[in-house]
């Protein structure tokens, strides 16, 4: 395995970051050059992988939906939740306007 710095040169890093007008410190554009290397390296290695058996799919594990079906089901009593709450009027929660007549 190769340290993935000839997939990269220092050159190319320093043009990227100009390009995204990153000002990098010579430690951080040697850094990320030997870093983009691996990361380089990495991709390679998982392109010259045998996947001609291997069914397209977005996710590499099965999803499955852990939601509950929508069904009605017996809840609070309005009534008495309601009762509960500082100002209720017309079988509804009364709250403090928070828009003037005009919106």
């Amino acid at each position: 395995m190769s340290d993935g710095s000839a997939r990269i040169s220092r050159a190319d890093v320093e043009h990227t970051a100009r390009l995204a007008r990153l000002a990098l410190t010579d430690t951080e554009i040697e850094q990320l050059t030997e870093e983009l290397g691996k990361i380089l390296d990495h991709a390679a290695r998982v392109s010259a992988l045998d996947t001609t058996d291997v069914p397209p799919t977005s996710h590499p594990i099965e999803l499955v939906n852990v939601l509950r079906p929508d069904e009605v089901r017996p809840s609070l009593d309005s009534v008495e939740v309601l009762a509960e709450a500082p100002v209720a009027e017309d079988g509804r929660f009364r709250v403090p306007r928070i828009m003037s007549e005009e919106a």
